[in-house]
């Protein structure tokens, strides 16, 4: 408590020096950068980003990057702060205008979770998720499709506190530099952000009414590229209605081979020579085969080459499998985890005991898989279905739209989490070894309603047709 003082302390006496020296943020007037919501802005900067940069330094690489940049979006909140006292309101092409630079480093932040799944994806989504708090100073009143500035500031952090949560399990007891800077993080919005726009703009930023004008720019914008042809889905119309009593086409019909073990000895097995710590040329072991086909190659070269190997004896990875309904992964243990990135219409049959599995950026995904020890995670994908044959304790499902989990009687246990996604099924076995399976459809709407002081929430109900 006594160093958090201090340190204010010390940032005060600095904005003292600079304004009777005429240092100003930004080249802004004095009046601006003095005025009571700006210095209070700026102790929110010191205290709370100042404890969150303080633990990311202590754990380097990327986290630490990202919390920079964090770091910078408060700092560029904080100018359009003192420029919203030397502006008048400005319509909607001047907001974009003025909102700009703040979009510009959320978008840098937001870039770090693009591409190969990093260890720290978690950290990074908690970290980009929760930038979208500061949007708040974009509220220009009730019909502007926002939520009130508090409210708004809330409900982001509810966003990022998905990614934040896990990141607590993972660490809780391995590493407290992790697990502080996710409290720190959190502290910096609640209380920290919503504090502060509770105290200085409930109603949204106060505009001033003799300020200059805020002009978009003049420069034509670019055309915006075409958007992308949509996946292609995995059922036909008529099949995603069928009840689970009808016949099982495309994966579905692969799952009830894969249960009934007619097929797993045409499956390509993983030898003992395919694995990449005994292997010289170190590369995929799909590459080899995929000489097979040239056409196939060539087609697949812009999104890396095909790969199906063990990393350092401890990480599974499968990328760019396209078209391969014959994968599996036989030899492996409850120490290694497996990655499967950027894959489509394929099946991955994994058949021991694993520490996690994580599906990323795949369509038309099968996975069968027996039992793993942390969790199974389904993420960025597009129609994917997924079988445990055995037990997992946890199954989580993020940003991804239509997804059918098998869950054997094992499996029932389970704790399913979901995020931004839609079309999620679940079917589990029947009560006799002959009866079907049950289908069961996990909410994507919700329904909350004002009672007593409180919103209560709850799921809506699905048509029985």
């Amino acid at each position: 408590m006594e160093d958090q003082l201090i340190q204010r302390l010390e940032s005060a006496v600095k904005r003292l020096e600079a304004l009777s020296t005429g240092v100003h943020d930004g080249g802004d007037s004095p009046g601006a950068s003095s005025d009571p919501s700006i210095v209070a802005f700026a102790d929110l900067v010191d205290q709370y980003v100042g404890r969150v940069t303080s633990a990311a330094e202590k754990i380097g690489g990327q986290v630490l990057e990202v919390t920079n940049i964090v770091r910078e979006a408060f700092s560029v909140q904080k100018q359009l702060l003192i420029h919203i006292k030397q502006s008048q309101k400005p319509d909607l092409a001047g907001l974009a205008e003025f909102l700009k630079p703040l979009n510009e480093v959320i978008i840098k932040a937001s870039r770090m979770t693009e591409g190969r799944r990093s260890d720290f994806f978690n950290h990074l989504k908690a970290a980009v998720d929760s930038l979208s708090a500061l949007a708040w100073i974009a509220f220009t009143g009730k019909d502007c499709g926002m939520s009130m500035p508090i409210a708004h500031v809330e409900e982001s952090w509810q966003m990022a506190e998905f990614y934040s949560n896990k990141v607590l399990v993972e660490y809780r007891n391995k590493d407290p530099n992790h697990v502080e800077w996710v409290k720190a993080l959190k502290e910096l919005y609640l209380p920290g952000l919503r504090d502060y726009v509770k105290g200085f703009y409930p109603l949204g930023p106060v505009w001033s009414s003799t300020g200059k004008n805020i002009a978009p720019s003049k420069a034509p914008a670019p055309p915006a590229a075409p958007p992308p042809p949509p996946p292609a889905s995995l059922f036909s119309s008529e099949s995603a209605q069928a009840s689970s009593s009808k016949p099982k086409e495309g994966m579905s019909a692969v799952f009830q081979e894969l249960s009934s073990g007619n097929v797993t000895s045409g499956l390509r097995k993983v030898t003992a020579d395919m694995k990449t710590k005994n292997r010289s040329d170190r590369t995929g072991v799909v590459g080899t085969i995929e000489k097979e086909n040239h056409a196939g190659s060539h087609a697949l070269s812009k999104t890396g080459p095909p790969k199906l190997e063990l990393q350092m004896g401890r990480k599974w990875v499968v990328e760019n499998q396209i078209g391969k309904k014959d994968l599996v992964i036989e030899d492996c243990d409850a120490r290694q985890s497996i990655y499967v990135y950027g894959c489509k219409d394929s099946v991955l049959q994994i058949q021991g005991k694993v520490n996690n599995i994580t599906i990323d950026k795949c369509t038309k995904m099968g996975v069968v898989f027996k039992d793993v020890v942390a969790a199974f995670e389904v993420v960025n994908c597009n129609g994917v279905e997924v079988q445990c044959q055995g037990s997992a304790p946890t199954i989580s499902v993020d940003n991804t739209s239509g997804c059918q989990l098998y869950l054997s009687k094992d499996a029932l246990e389970a704790s399913i989490s979901t995020a931004k996604s839609s079309e999620i099924n679940v079917l589990v076995p029947g009560a006799g070894p002959d009866d079907d399976w049950a289908e069961h459809s996990l909410p994507q709407q919700y329904i909350h309603v004002f009672k007593d002081g409180r919103f209560e929430t709850t799921p809506a109900s699905h048509s029985g047709g």
